[in-house]
């Protein structure tokens, strides 16, 4: 009996220890990454252009920062509108980290994939510019807009050695 304990805790021991090496190989691979969403729900009531997030974009916001809460991110990108700006910004807190501005009329260019190489980074915009971000990364126009009443797609761009893969996940509610 206390060689069959004595047996479980070594194999849990070595399960653990390979789990972890797995992880490490992950956080320190050579590649980088992106996540691109869409700013949370907008106050729609106003006719201002540049309106702040209303309660249930605030609570998205804040479910964001909890969603990338094991992401090392290395810098986070956001327009220069209130709506983005907001949605970065929890995640941005828990981080450490300043929201940086992109400009979305000039998307990923030659100065931009300079910045990011091999780093983790969260791009914040808005429901044109998140696809087309994604299409320039990937290097093919295969998104086009997200529809205006989704607000939690999830772009997960990695590029690794030149060769760009995507994963697409959803976290509306």
């Amino acid at each position: 009996m206390k060689k069959k304990i004595f047996l479980i805790i070594i194999l849990s021991f070595i399960i653990s220890c390979k789990s972890d090496k797995k992880k490490e190989e992950v956080i320190n691979n050579n590649a980088t990454i992106y996540y691109l969403i869409r700013h949370a729900e907008k106050d729609r009531s106003t006719k201002n252009k540049d309106p702040v997030l209303n309660k249930l974009g605030l609570k998205r916001a804040e479910n964001w920062a909890k969603v990338f809460k094991d992401i090392p991110f290395d810098k986070i990108y956001s327009t220069d509108y209130k709506r983005t700006q907001q949605t970065a910004f929890p995640t941005a807190s828990s981080k450490g980290l300043d929201v940086l501005s992109y400009d979305a009329e000039n998307l990923f260019n030659k100065n931009f994939k300079y910045k990011t190489d091999k780093q983790t980074v969260l791009i914040v915009g808005h429901s044109n510019t998140t696809p087309a971000f994604v299409n320039a990364i990937i290097g093919k126009k295969e998104h086009l807009q997200i529809d205006d009443s989704d607000n939690g797609k999830l772009f997960i761009v990695t590029v690794d050695e030149g060769v760009a893969s995507l994963i697409i996940e959803n976290h509306n509610e």
